[in-house]
């Protein structure tokens, strides 16, 4: 599966199951991927028009959309009559605790995946397909963030590609970016043979550097300019991905990436309390609030197992 001629020289942080998830994730997005003008402010207007080598990537969870994906799709699998009970808890806490922090845990994040991989195991990738677009209805659209879709619909409407990079299961994500009218998506690539999901992963999870080895995959494949691309995320594990391009944009930050916006002079966005950040050429949508309800059900959840 890896096509190593994509890749450009790179970070020596990043290794081998990182450059293998990235370049897994780059290669499923694209199987299904359907000069500068000036403001009166004087500053230039972005995303600039007609720059087809410019493209947008933007990370999901608290970033897009509010809380995690998988979370989410793990509430709409217990439906389903996937899982039991207790397996729930496990999502539900990882859920308090990413709503409460502001943060992923490497630890909760791992133990999830783990989780869903076991319960996936055997099922049909098709099938899963298909329940995805029914979670995305029930639990994901009412959760978007308005003002990061604006964002994202401003390079649309410039004539650019945008892309999801996320942790979440690649086909989770890619119904989210189509139901959003995206390009496509850059996600976690479960292992699968003869369309039936054996519940290992090809390379590690799109975290972290796997992020970035993704997105430099895809577009050396694209012919991109990273230069003149842009990026946005919530999480300082996203640092790496944010480095690679000439715009990166912090929205909803974690207080260590808003350090990090801060001293490099990133722009920042925070759509969670409203509150105005740099303009980007098009005006501010307004933030959603948190909900606090399912907080404290996760939070009573994970008290009763104790």
């Amino acid at each position: 599966m890896a096509a190593l001629g994509w890749l450009t020289p790179r970070r020596r942080s990043a290794t081998a199951r990182s450059v293998l998830a990235g370049e897994a994730a780059a290669e499923a997005a694209r199987k299904t991927q359907d000069t500068s003008v000036v403001a009166g402010g004087g500053e230039p207007v972005f995303p600039v028009h007609g720059d087809d080598r410019a493209a947008a990537f933007f990370d999901l969870d608290n970033t897009v959309m509010q809380g995690a994906a998988l979370f989410h799709y793990g509430r709409g699998l217990y439906k389903r009559k996937f899982f039991e009970t207790r397996d729930l808890a496990k999502f539900a806490w990882q859920q308090a605790w990413f709503r409460l922090a502001g943060f992923e845990d490497p630890d909760h994040m791992q133990d999830v995946r783990e989780s869903a991989l076991s319960i996936v195991k055997g099922h049909r990738v098709a099938e899963l397909q298909s329940i995805g677009e029914e979670i995305y209805d029930e639990y994901m659209a009412v959760r978007i963030w308005p003002g990061t879709r604006a964002l994202a619909q401003a390079h649309l409407d410039a004539g650019q590609k945008v892309w999801l990079v996320t942790a979440a299961p690649v086909e989770i994500a890619q119904v989210i970016a189509r139901r959003l009218g995206l390009t496509g998506a850059l996600g976690t690539v479960a292992e699968s043979v003869s369309g039936v999901y054996t519940g290992k992963l090809v390379g590690e999870p799109l975290h972290g550097p796997a992020k970035a080895e993704a997105v430099r995959a895809l577009a050396a494949a694209e012919e991109l300019d990273l230069t003149r691309c842009a990026a946005y995320s919530d999480s300082h594990n996203d640092i790496p991905m944010l480095s690679l391009v000439g715009h990166p944009y912090a929205i909803n930050p974690d207080s260590k990436l808003r350090k990090h916006a801060r001293e490099k002079d990133w722009r920042l966005r925070d759509y969670r309390t409203g509150r105005k950040a740099a303009k980007v050429g098009i005006p501010a949508a307004a933030g959603v609030g948190a909900v606090a309800g399912g907080t404290a059900a996760a939070i009573a959840l994970h008290r009763r197992r104790r």
